[in-house]
């Protein structure tokens, strides 16, 4: 059985870490289309243009990136408060401790894990 309390910490500062995250993210997007309107570009034809397209492409990605994370991080927070975390959605059996040390926010056991695109 796993120690339900050590992986909510490990939940917990992870949460932390992907909020303290969203601003400097956001911050970037910002900065990026800033730079895009204040400056007369071509993106395509620019090579300025295009590290400024890229800039903004990746923060974004990072973006939805850490916002789907904090997402499933909240989400293994109110299973712990549920009482259902550690067992896997999709077969009801117990997900490894091995599994959840690596992924702890996982509503999956590695036999389903494709049924969460490798959560």
């Amino acid at each position: 059985m796993p120690d339900y309390e050590r992986f909510r910490i490990l939940l917990e500062e992870e949460r932390e870490r992907k909020v303290a995250l969203l601003p400097a993210l956001h911050a970037d997007i910002a900065s990026a289309n800033s730079a895009r309107q204040d400056s007369n570009v071509d993106d395509e034809h620019d090579p300025e243009g295009s590290t400024i397209a890229f800039e903004l492409s990746q923060a974004s990605a990072l973006l939805k990136q850490s916002s789907r994370g904090l997402d499933q991080v909240d989400a293994a927070l109110a299973r712990i408060a549920a009482g259902t975390y550690g067992t896997c959605a999709v077969c009801g059996e117990a997900i490894a401790e091995g599994r959840l040390e690596a992924r702890p926010w996982t509503p999956f056991c590695i036999r389903h894990a494709s049924a969460g695109r490798g959560q």
